[in-house]
């Protein structure tokens, strides 16, 4: 199973950028355990605090620049994250009831693979302005033209129907273009 930590994307400009969000929801169950409710080192009760772990949040922005990435050239590319270059937290949470919304900008594009920045910000359900959580680069690689000799299934695996599906969701691509993606 491969999970897609976005949940639509709102907006994708050909090489240069996408934007999309995901709404941290209480019924997410990898939350239950981090954190946990429990006892202090001094014996005090500490009631549980639902975070999403910072791993899922770089996810997130891997998911969205690989997305960026893959449309630059049609997703006719097998496109994986080579290098997380930078990821910088700040001390805000992501907490049930928060929106994260993941800014991906291209700053290199070429037939190797790619270089993009990110910004996380915290959307909160009472409004207000957006709350910055992470500063994230990162670099893809294009599998089949960097690493020659290895066997790759001649499928893409990396652009699955669980994102055409977003894909097509968020009306960035349509049902046709999915199946011709699904048939590559």
């Amino acid at each position: 199973m491969r999970w897609v930590w976005l949940d639509l994307i709102l907006e994708l400009q050909r090489a240069e950028r996408c934007v999309a969000v995901r709404t941290v929801s209480h019924g997410e169950e990898l939350l239950h355990d981090h954190f946990p409710a429990g006892v202090d080192d001094e014996g005090h009760f500490r009631p549980a605090m639902p975070v999403m772990p910072h791993s899922l949040i770089i996810e997130g922005m891997a998911q969205c620049a690989g997305i960026l990435t893959g449309h630059a050239n049609g997703f006719r590319e097998k496109v994986i994250l080579a290098k997380i270059g930078k990821a910088v937290f700040t001390e805000a949470l992501a907490v049930p009831g928060t929106t994260l919304r993941h800014t991906a900008v291209m700053q290199r594009l070429d037939e190797t693979g790619s270089s993009v920045s990110g910004t996380v910000e915290l959307l909160h359900p009472a409004g207000g302005a957006p709350e910055p959580l992470a500063e994230i680069e990162l670099m893809f690689s294009h599998v089949d033209r960097n690493l020659k000799g290895m066997v790759f299934p001649a499928k893409n695996f990396v652009f699955t129907p669980q994102f055409t599906e977003l894909l097509v969701r968020s009306g960035v691509m349509t049902d046709a273009e999915a199946a011709e993606i699904a048939a590559r």
